[in-house]
């Protein structure tokens, strides 16, 4: 069915909206699925699962949320279902573990096959929970969450002193980072788990020493003994090939990374809107993680980088979305007759900056001591742990009184006309008040995803010749077939 077909059908009075939940729960120390649903449908024999009836016990509260933050900060998508306990033959469930397990939600015509329902989410479960004495509450949030674990948990354990550090991860290009010693006896370090693409220089307290490199299995040897703090730079992950863009490099965290039972496959990738975002963000980033560190934060960390935001379409599929105008997505034009009688309203402003400081090029072992013999400028170099560049536009300061000393906003580029170019991009978005215009719209646009372009044309608020801007709020009620959009332009 294709999304003309759906979108058609949502709009149509006799469709009969049916709500298939695929719930896991451990329930008597078995894991098992329960079925659920707001109408009850049966599956036919063809279908999978064959032969399987959905109880009808959802009551209402179908409904679910994403944003992106005009900080550019994505929110985790939440929503919960109401399930019918009126009698309490559903009280045991409340004693079952629903906790971080896997949802699946369709939804269809109770009159279609299995094979025509449209997945619309697949999540986590927060817990069950009640609010009433007639009903249980299952509280969800998209599957973002099974990245909510640490990158890693592999230490050293050999006994020494290292024993308890974790051992070092390293993804595109890394400055000044301290290894982890692996062993001492014969001066062996470690600066990422697996093959790594070459290691540029080792220092000792600054200086470059000589060493015997090991790169298929990230490691190298000094050739002499240390005197002070050993560093080095190096340019990381090769497993698969080496990679040193935001793209690629979420989905190599979110697939290889993190607890095994939660990672992505391919299969949650969305594979065109990650090529497209890799072809238009090439900057080359790098990250070191040496502590214990969230996979679902560096990804965000990483998209953050370049003004982006990780999310997750209806379909399941992870995906990155700049926080830009003009913006790159599917193309919506809505007018007063797609909306809601006096439902457009402007439910955000956004603060004017009159410049934008953004650091890069991270020195990850600040080193503001050093005595030995090297140039006064590496020495001023290891000594900060950032490098900075500034965007600034004295007009926009002395219309809006503002100061031109803006806080730092940290990234994870390497380059400094990367950095710069950034800092623009986000100075032009911002130096000029920005709204967000928020309408609840008919069935047609409940396919609408964060992300998208959408040009709204109305009598209000100056949009009687249209306006185009980005889609960051979707609010969305799949029972009613009403959606909450919210446009940035």
């Amino acid at each position: 069915m294709t999304d003309q077909d759906f979108s058609a059908w949502l709009s149509d009075p006799a469709a009969m909206r049916c709500m298939l939940v695929e719930a896991q729960v451990l329930t008597g120390g078995v894991e098992t699925t329960r079925y659920l649903s707001n109408l009850g449908y049966t599956t036919g024999p063809a279908d999978t699962p064959a032969n399987t009836a959905y109880l009808p016990v959802i009551n209402s509260g179908v409904k679910f949320s994403e944003s992106i933050d005009l900080t550019g900060a994505a929110s985790i998508s939440f929503g919960d279902f109401e399930i019918a306990n009126d009698d309490g033959s559903r009280d045991a469930w409340l004693t079952d573990v629903w906790v971080n397990r896997r949802i699946r939600v369709y939804f269809g015509d109770v009159r279609w096959p299995r094979t025509d329902f449209r997945p619309i989410l697949d999540g986590v479960i927060q817990d069950i929970g009640i609010t009433k004495r007639e009903s249980l509450q299952l509280q969800l949030t998209d599957k973002l969450q099974r990245l909510n674990t640490s990158v890693t948990d592999a230490t050293l354990d050999d006994g020494s002193q290292n024993a308890d550090r974790l051992l070092p991860v390293t993804f595109g290009e890394v400055h000044n980072v301290e290894p982890l010693l692996v062993d001492s006896s014969t001066l062996k370090y470690r600066v990422h788990q697996t093959a790594i693409e070459r290691v540029i220089e080792v220092r000792d307290s600054g200086v470059p020493v000589s060493i015997t490199p090991s790169v298929a299995d990230g490691t190298f040897v000094l050739n002499q003994s240390p005197v002070g703090q050993i560093t080095a730079s190096v340019q990381g992950d090769n497993s698969g090939g080496y990679v040193n863009s935001v793209a690629p490099m979420i989905q190599r965290l979110a697939t290889q990374y993190g607890t095994a039972a939660q990672r992505f496959t391919a299969a949650d990738m969305d594979a065109a809107n990650l090529a497209a975002f890799d072809a238009a963000h090439p900057q080359p980033v790098g990250l070191y993680l040496a502590d214990k560190t969230n996979v679902l934060q560096c990804c965000q960390d990483l998209a953050a980088s370049v003004g982006a935001s990780v999310v997750v379409s209806t379909a399941g599929l992870l995906r990155l979305v700049e926080l830009d105008l003009p913006a790159n997505g599917a193309q919506w034009s809505v007018t007063a007759s797609d909306m809601e009688q006096r439902s457009l309203t402007i439910s955000q402003r956004s603060t004017v900056q009159a410049a934008v400081k953004l650091g890069f090029c991270q020195n990850y072992t600040v080193q503001n001591q050093l005595q030995t013999g090297i140039p006064t400028s590496s020495k001023d170099l290891f000594a900060q742990q950032w490098i900075t560049v500034t965007a600034s536009d004295d007009q926009v300061a002395a219309t809006y009184s503002l100061n031109v000393e803006p806080d730092e906003v940290d990234t994870n580029l390497l380059v400094m006309a990367d950095a710069q170019a950034e800092a623009q991009r986000r100075l032009n978005l911002w130096k000029v008040p920005r709204h967000v215009y928020q309408f609840t719209g008919y069935a047609w646009l409940m396919l609408v995803e964060l992300g998208d372009i959408m040009t709204i044309t109305h009598d209000r608020f100056e949009l009687s010749e249209g306006k185009t801007g980005l889609v960051v709020s979707v609010d969305r009620d799949w029972l009613s077939a009403r959606v909450t959009i919210g446009v940035l332009i």
